[in-house]
């Protein structure tokens, strides 16, 4: 896809350790939870534009396996910790975030699905701060038994998606460890 060679990927194995190399970009949310991402945004956003498209599903895993799944491996920690997606509900036939939670399952990783949803279904893609704001996603947590968390989302921008999320996991109790994402769109 990306040098046109033949492969039998959808990205060849060249271009993805000469293109597609994670690095480690770091913020912190209510002043103390830090939230890792992989990618600058800018960097693959040709390939984060594909998610709600078939052809998406194929570099959400590449992406996924070259970044998640690396880091799960070298992860320790000292209890057995769930890792939560965001939001992880089913469109355009699969969901982006569920890819990316399920690449973190490790000896001490376990990936959770369907227990972070938001109530509200309105979209922020390409909307501003303050729209955001004003339309709070409304987080609901169903019960699991581990206490430590990572919350999983593909893209941090402004930083309140992970917030309201951050904010209902404690609320209920849990400890969130940090965050993780594939991508910060922070210029």
């Amino acid at each position: 896809m990306v040098c046109e060679d033949l492969s039998f990927k959808h990205i060849c194995k060249t271009c993805q350790n000469e293109l597609l190399s994670p690095s480690f970009y770091k913020r912190k949310l209510l002043g103390k939870i830090p939230v890792y991402s992989f990618y600058k945004y800018q960097d693959i956003e040709s390939l984060l534009l594909t998610k709600h498209t078939d052809l998406g599903y194929y570099i959400y895993t590449i992406l996924a396996q070259n970044s998640f799944s690396a880091f799960a491996q070298g992860f320790k920690y000292e209890n057995k910790v769930c890792s939560l997606s965001v939001d992880d509900h089913t469109k355009s036939g699969y969901s982006h975030t569920a890819i990316l939670n399920k690449q973190l399952e490790s000896s001490c990783i376990k990936p959770r699905y369907a227990k972070l949803r938001a109530l509200s279904s309105t979209s922020y893609s390409g909307k501003d701060y303050q729209f955001r704001l004003l339309n709070p996603r409304n987080f609901q947590m169903k019960t699991f038994e581990e206490e430590d968390v990572i919350i999983v989302d593909d893209i941090i921008t402004t930083g309140l998606t992970l917030t309201q999320a951050v904010q209902e996991v404690q609320n209920q109790g849990k400890n969130v460890l940090f965050c993780l994402t594939l991508a910060d769109a922070r210029k």
